[in-house]
């Protein structure tokens, strides 16, 4: 599952002491197994053996340039959403013909950065966007190639908020608004209609969404292909769960064999897109025991990291487990507790209840399977810096991102010269 394990009584990722990596660069600070990465990467390209493919990393899950720089030196390419992504992605050295461009709303100059960027395709959601690329596209003179994202109605039983594959859902275009698009493809002049593509949800631990959605997606590939219509590309989208506490998902060759009768003779290149499945599980934040305050009915363990550098607790109510780095004997062994953060908010917490091993003022914890919507969805809400971020490999350890500091957080702000002077009252 991943490379983070106790070596006799420390905490350690790969091979390195995550209390020295907590020392040298404080805390709260996120860490990342090489080995870890590479490893689901690996599995999940080599489990679709049996088709033409591209793994296109969604760099939404965790956009730092070290590990989109690691990926594609594995081959990966990019699941981008923003014009922020794609200049990650290129950045990295992702090659401009594995990415892939998705998202309802995409802006004039993100689109426009996108066509002089060469991309593989855009996957677009309405009339409008199309209408759009198709202007911007003749106005540059080229001629993208396009995948429509249909949204297939398929309920990917996850949470409400990282569902995107039910007709509720702001995604995609239903089948038969696609169905007519593609007959009348002939009126964007400038757009090569070439794929579809379908995304059903994130965090999903079964097998049968996919199967559903997919069946339901290459039935309408064969029908546009009895109407004479060519699809060069199908992308299945990504979505595919981890393990946080107790779920049971898939695991790559399962869910690889389990399309394997939808998709073989299907004659189409295929895209998939994890995140969270390479990224989740092979990253921790490192956050120190600031204070143990009790109350009437709570003890509360309150730490440096907050919900501005680990959202998913207080967003979705997702369950991290947490391990202190160091194991200790002679003292209590465990104990129930609330795990909260400094930040001015009730919802700022990381466990609520938890059986947590006894801890003190100083020690420092690892909240696991943090390596997905972490860093990337972290904020300065409260004014406060974003974390630091350390990749591991082996023995070694290498600095990717340096912890913000107070001046970082009004680098971009400007007092105007209507406003008083700072320091003269005037």
């Amino acid at each position: 599952m991943h490379d983070f394990s106790y070596i006799g009584k420390s905490f350690c990722c790969e091979k390195v002491n995550l209390k020295k990596i907590a020392q040298e660069f404080g805390t709260p600070t996120y860490v990342y197994s090489y080995k870890t990465l590479t490893d689901h990467y690996l599995k999940l390209d080599r489990a679709f053996d049996y088709i033409h493919h591209t793994i296109c990393y969604s760099i939404k899950a965790n956009s730092n340039i070290a590990i989109c720089k690691l990926l594609a030196d594995q081959g990966c390419g990019a699941d981008v959403v923003s014009g922020g992504e794609l200049y990650r992605a290129i950045k990295a050295g992702i090659k401009s013909d594995k990415i892939v461009y998705a998202g309802v709303g995409k802006t004039e100059d993100e689109i426009k950065f996108a066509l002089l960027s060469n991309i593989l395709l855009f996957n677009s959601e309405s009339q409008a966007e199309l209408e759009l690329i198709n202007k911007i596209a003749g106005e540059l003179n080229r001629r993208p190639k396009i995948g429509l994202r249909i949204n297939p109605d398929v309920d990917a039983g996850t949470h409400a908020y990282i569902t995107t594959g039910k007709k509720e859902n702001k995604f995609g275009i239903s089948l038969d608004e696609a169905f007519k698009i593609y007959k009348t493809a002939g009126k964007y002049r400038n757009l090569e209609f070439r794929g579809i593509h379908i995304h059903i949800g994130s965090q999903i631990t079964s097998i049968q969404p996919y199967v559903e959605a997919i069946k339901k997606a290459v039935d309408f590939i064969n029908k546009l292909k009895g109407e004479g219509i060519k699809i060069d590309y199908f992308n299945i989208g990504g979505g595919l769960g981890i393990i946080y506490d107790k779920e049971t998902p898939a695991k790559a060759s399962e869910f690889a064999n389990s399309l394997k009768p939808l998709l073989k003779g299907l004659n189409c290149s295929l895209i998939i897109e994890p995140g969270r499945f390479i990224t989740g599980n092979a990253g921790v934040l490192l956050t120190k025991v600031l204070f143990v305050k009790k109350s009437v009915n709570k003890k509360f363990v309150i730490v440096d990291a907050a919900m501005n550098d680990l959202v998913r607790p207080s967003l979705y109510d997702a369950y991290h487990n947490i391990l202190p780095l160091q194991k200790s004997e002679g003292k209590i062994s465990s104990e129930v507790v609330d795990i909260v953060g400094p930040v001015c908010e009730s919802g700022d917490f990381f466990a609520k209840d938890r059986k947590l091993p006894f801890v003190e003022s100083n020690d420092v914890l690892a909240i696991l399977s943090a390596g997905a919507y972490g860093f990337s969805m972290s904020s300065n809400y409260n004014s406060r810096p974003r974390s630091a971020e350390v990749l591991v490999k082996n023995d070694q350890c290498y600095l990717i991102r340096k912890r913000e500091t107070y001046p970082d957080l009004i680098r971009n702000e400007k007092i105007p010269a209507v406003l008083k002077r700072i320091g003269t009252g005037k």
